[in-house]
């Protein structure tokens, strides 16, 4: 098989139909170059090149193996950049795992940011619960995760990058819903739309603690994970629903969000996490996009 020093010299002698000045444009001296087309006519037991006392000029073989010595040249070239690209972290992909609540406000703020930093690189996302996540870090099905707590020992690199408060939900035309705030007991009397244990596991044990803090047991009509549908059915008076306070970006019609009386205790957080082990040149770039991203609080 034929080298890629063979083939330069090859397209050099080709183009400047001159041994020596296509010598002098390799930096080389003139027999390496006779040396490395001869090579490569043998490998190819074909004439690229007639050669006389006086001229060179190319054979119909040389003339269109140029056009393709050209192309192999130009596509080597290529590769080579992208992978020093790709090696200082300008260019490649990786892989973004988020839970539905993170698409709020941290993930398109977080999407825009890598975008414009690296506008070479392709970003793949996928939606997926915590726990799945967990899973895709160590499988590596995932190079990073928008997740909340507790952390799996999978994702030995972390970065907090939201923290905000649980807010209650409810109807726009609800009685509570023209104050300032709203009583733990006053919501304890009304049916609420809760978390499913399986699927939300970490907003059903924020809302559980609220609630035992404040010795009271809501009366729960509906178990749910997705937070725009617990919101629509806020809407048709099922029921009220705590929610984190980013839920505002939704901007769900007939539906209002009020503090709750007393504040919770827990906030709610989401943490950008990574395996340590992965050597995606990508991860640190876009943890310090995150880091660098004002924490929502």
């Amino acid at each position: 098989m034929f080298e890629l020093s063979q083939l330069r010299c090859f397209v050099a002698v080709a183009e400047e139909l001159h041994f020596g000045r296509a010598a002098e444009r390799l930096h080389l001296t003139q027999p390496p170059v006779s040396r490395q087309i001869q090579v490569l006519e043998r490998v190819l037991d074909v004439a690229l090149l007639n050669r006389t006392s006086r001229a060179v000029r190319l054979t119909p073989a040389g003339r269109r193996f140029l056009t393709e010595a050209r192309r192999i040249l130009r596509l080597s070239d290529e590769a080579a950049a992208t992978a020093r690209r790709v090696a200082a972290g300008q260019a490649g992909s990786i892989t973004l795992g988020f839970t539905a609540a993170a698409a709020y406000r941290t993930l398109p703020d977080l999407v825009r940011a890598a975008r414009h930093r690296l506008p070479e690189a392709d970003i793949h996302l996928k939606e997926m619960v915590s726990a799945a996540q967990a899973e895709a870090l160590g499988s590596q099905g995932i190079d990073l995760g928008l997740m909340r707590p507790p952390l799996p020992p999978a994702a030995d690199g972390s970065l907090r990058i939201a923290r905000e408060t649980l807010v209650v939900a409810l109807p726009d035309d609800h009685p509570l819903a023209t104050g300032a705030g709203v009583t733990a007991e006053a919501i304890a009397a009304e049916p609420l739309i809760a978390y499913a244990p399986d699927e939300a596991r970490y907003f059903h044990d924020l809302v559980g603690d609220y609630f035992a803090e404040a010795d009271l047991s809501p009366r729960a009509v509906q178990h749910l994970a997705q937070i725009h549908t617990i919101l629509s059915l806020v809407r048709s008076g099922l029921g009220l629903a705590l929610v984190p306070e980013s839920a505002a970006s939704l901007r769900v019609a007939g539906v209002t969000l009020r503090p709750l009386i007393p504040a919770p205790r827990r906030p709610v957080e989401l943490f950008l996490v990574w395996r340590r082990g992965n050597d995606n040149p990508l991860i640190p770039i876009l943890a310090d996009l995150a880091a660098s991203m004002p924490e929502l609080d």
